[in-house]
């Protein structure tokens, strides 16, 4: 590694440019999900975990990058966290009112626990925080990109991928092997293994993918995706068991 690490510092400069951008591309990612909330009407049966938690690691990993003196960490994080913030909103106006309230209580917590984080930050130990803190962060990543493999039984057992999202998932590998790059020509070796990590995570994901196809039969549905496209389909339909019914007693 120490021998890539050579051959790549003189280009970390370029390299840190063509990761901002792509780390960015992948930021906007989030919109293919609100797209499919736009389409649904309602955020009822999409959770706001993505999001928040983007807000949360952003906020973070730009105290990372202060610490660090990483200046291409802390730009391409600030905007992150802009892009995050403006994603929770859209999330949280098409959701219901009952569903509201549990957005705000999921706020709440990630607030106080972003606020204890950078607590911590300010009393650690200078020499020690930067591997501690960056090993909390890579808890945090670790959870929320592996989250979806927790449903691994259920995607095994309906042969179908559906609930995962391709676009979220393609650009989060691509991200990953990026800040692989970077970190191998600034030779950090925290970074390297955090996201060669976070690499092989989202390479199980995209497995999924091409063993299971994103297709799923109507009684595999999840109650609140039966009744978002049910009220979506109402809008344009009309109900068939009532068609049915009138045209035997015509």
């Amino acid at each position: 590694m120490d021998i890539l690490g050579d051959i790549l510092a003189p280009y970390s400069s370029v390299i840190a440019k063509c990761v901002c951008t792509v780390t960015c591309l992948h930021y906007m990612s989030g919109g293919f999900l609100l797209n499919e909330i736009r389409k649904v009407g309602s955020s009822d049966g999409y959770p706001p975990d993505p999001f928040l938690g983007g807000v949360v690691l952003t906020v973070l990993s730009c105290k990372l990058g202060t610490l660090m003196g990483d200046e291409a960490m802390v730009k391409v994080n600030m905007f992150g966290f802009c892009i995050n913030v403006i994603f929770t909103m859209i999330h949280f106006w098409y959701a219901s009112g009952p569903f509201k309230m549990k957005i705000w209580t999921k706020i709440g917590v990630a607030g106080v626990f972003t606020i204890t984080c950078l607590a911590y930050a300010s009393f650690e130990d200078p020499y020690k925080i930067e591997f501690r803190f960056g090993m909390l962060i890579t808890a945090l990543l670790i959870g929320l990109v592996g989250m979806p493999l927790l449903e691994l039984d259920a995607i095994i057992n309906r042969k179908t991928t559906d609930g995962l999202s391709l676009p979220m998932t393609l650009a989060g590998a691509v991200v990953s092997a990026a800040w692989v790059i970077y970190a191998i020509s600034i030779k950090n070796s925290m970074l390297t293994y955090q996201n060669a990590l976070l690499l092989i995570l989202s390479s199980i994901q995209l497995s999924l993918f091409a063993i299971y196809p994103s297709t799923i039969s109507l009684m595999d549905k999840g109650p609140s995706l039966l009744f978002m496209e049910q009220k979506h389909s109402n809008k344009k339909t009309s109900n068939p068991l009532k068609d049915i019914q009138n045209k035997k007693f015509n």
